[in-house]
């Protein structure tokens, strides 16, 4: 059968706006897949559902439609997109009365069945990760646009993969390949040259967006559209691979992949092909994500400038320790961005961060707040604060729990209104570690110099609940020999003093030649909670990559 070329307009809810129409103008589609939705993102529009019943789903989604629907229609490009949150239904429904309204006529489907709320009083959020086959039973039936909740990343191309291909739910190199190209996919940018370790590699300053063209075997080639910004080689898809993943069993409701069969070759310019990806049946249970509300948390930066950087921190904290003695939870950080003798005064200057987390907004709200601004004419020298506290800001936390696949009732809403059940995966296997694969030979003895780790390796990290991974690959085999005996779990506990008293999985995958680290912990109860200076750990894999070993000469 012909070749499918997906392409992706969103990231996350409040990427590039343009983006959908870029990529309906650019260059031939046949499916326009947009992300929108993240842990956070789930949080966020259960709140605004408390607000309003009839919300819930990503509004941008219906404004971007509005200006290309009909492009859209012209073309012969069907569109994928979760941006139906909360409410997949009042989506769809929202997006006839668009077209209706703007005389275009399409079909809309969604898929239904991810809220699990019922079942978890108190959470504010519970929904299950489906997978594709929801998705490919709506375009099956014809539909134009089809919206849906909370499925996988990837099941946004593996729904449209297995409408087209005829694929069955057992086809697991297949379904494998296609889960590998979604996850390519889903991040928009990041796979085209957005926050890349070397950026200096080509003109990414309006990256454009990623699109596969998928075969039936399962393979692809990633690229994007002619003359759009950004570039595409095997180091961006790398990056993207190794993101927001762990061991090499990727798990998801339909498929597990094995990233350790993962072949990356360059293709041509801004052509990557991906191929050899092997797939095993699904785990028996799927992840269901949790956000509740945790409480309120207030935050103070105090602005410290000149000498006795250490003394005034300490006379601040005793200070405010009485006004804190009854928060539930207390955090100070100093950030020492202070230089000596400094030719301004920002870089003569340090920030003593305070955050303050309780059940009771007063506690962190006016309390805090009063007692910071207070000090403002009797504390150190030079005092002041980057900004007023606030009132108190509630947070998040997310948790996730697995159910058994039969617990979900996964259910394609076809455009004539007609319900498709979806059935549950039959056959899964319990997830296993997969052996650890023998390292390469160690490079010989030679001289070596004290140098940043990224300048022969580049990384990426990034968060899932409290843990977050950093992937880390070679651009060599040369310095692929020397990573993988040189960064250990050990090592990397040097290098993050944060991960000290952690635990740190150490994962290989020589076909990419790289490493995958998962944190465990590190960002507390998650991102909506923000309990660290950088929540999702985005720059993790970039403090790593500054962080100075030995390094062999010949690798410099």
């Amino acid at each position: 059968m012909s070749v499918l070329r997906v392409g992706n307009a969103s990231g996350f809810y409040g990427d590039r706006f343009s983006a959908m129409r870029e990529m309906l103008t650019g260059g031939p589609l046949d499916v326009l897949t947009g992300d929108y939705l993240a842990e956070l993102t789930m949080l966020i529009l259960g709140r605004d559902r408390l607000k309003d019943p009839g919300a819930g789903y990503a509004r941008t989604f219906l404004r971007q439609l509005e200006e290309c629907l009909g492009l859209a229609r012209e073309r012969g490009v069907r569109i994928v997109a979760n941006a139906g949150g909360l409410n997949p239904a009042g989506l769809a429904d929202a997006v006839r009365a668009l077209a209706d309204r703007l005389g275009i006529p399409v079909r809309v489907a969604h898929v239904e069945g991810d809220d699990l709320a019922a079942g978890h009083p108190g959470a504010l959020a519970a929904h299950a990760y489906l997978g594709g086959f929801g998705i490919a039973a709506c375009l099956r039936a014809g539909a134009d646009v089809v919206v849906t909740g909370r499925v996988t990343d990837a099941a946004l191309v593996t729904g449209p993969a297995a409408a087209h291909f005829g694929w069955g739910p057992t086809e697991y190199d297949r379904l494998a390949g296609a889960v590998v190209a979604g996850h390519l996919l889903e991040c928009g940018a990041q796979a085209t040259g957005g926050n890349y370790a070397f950026f200096q590699d080509g003109d990414v300053r309006r990256p454009g967006f990623p699109l596969a063209e998928l075969h039936a075997d399962g393979t692809c080639v990633v690229t994007k559209h002619d003359g759009t910004g950004g570039f595409v080689d095997v180091g961006t898809v790398t990056a993207q691979l190794l993101y927001e993943t762990g061991g090499a069993r990727y798990a998801g409701p339909d498929v597990t992949a094995r990233l350790d069969t993962v072949r990356l070759t360059q293709d041509g310019p801004d052509r990557v092909r991906v191929d050899g990806v092997r797939g095993e049946a699904p785990p028996p249970t799927l992840k269901v994500g949790l956000n509740r509300l945790g409480g309120f948390r207030g935050e103070v930066a105090f602005v410290l400038t000149g000498l006795d950087i250490e003394a005034k921190a300490a006379l601040v904290r005793a200070q405010m320790e009485p006004a804190l003695g009854k928060t539930a939870d207390v955090r100070w950080d100093l950030a020492r961005t202070d230089r000596a003798d400094a030719a301004t005064e920002e870089t003569a200057s340090a920030l003593l961060r305070l955050v303050v987390r309780d059940a009771d907004q007063q506690v962190v709200g006016r309390a805090l707040s009063g007692a910071a601004i207070e000090l403002a004419l009797a504390g150190y020298p030079g005092f002041h604060v980057l900004a007023p506290p606030g009132k108190g800001a509630p947070y998040g936390v997310f948790d996730a729990v697995y159910v058994p696949h039969g617990a979900v009732d996964h259910v394609a809403v076809l455009h004539d209104g007609r319900r498709m059940s979806v059935a549950p995966a039959q056959d899964t296997a319990v997830l296993a570690p997969v052996p650890e694969p023998s390292p390469p030979r160690p490079l010989p003895p030679g001289p070596v110099r004290r140098a940043p780790l990224g300048l022969v390796a580049g990384a990426r990290s990034g968060d899932k609940g409290g843990d977050a991974n950093v992937g880390v690959w070679a651009r060599t085999d040369d310095a692929w020999r020397w990573l993988a005996h040189e960064l250990t779990a050990d090592r990397f506990r040097e290098l993050i003093p944060e991960a000290r008293d952690l635990p740190v999985t150490r994962h290989q995958l020589p076909n990419l030649r790289a490493l995958n680290f998962v944190v465990g912990g590190i960002l507390g109860e998650g991102v909506a909670a923000q309990a660290r200076f950088d929540p999702q750990a985005k720059a993790l894999g970039e403090w790593l990559r500054s962080r100075h070993l030995d390094i062999p000469e010949g690798l410099l």
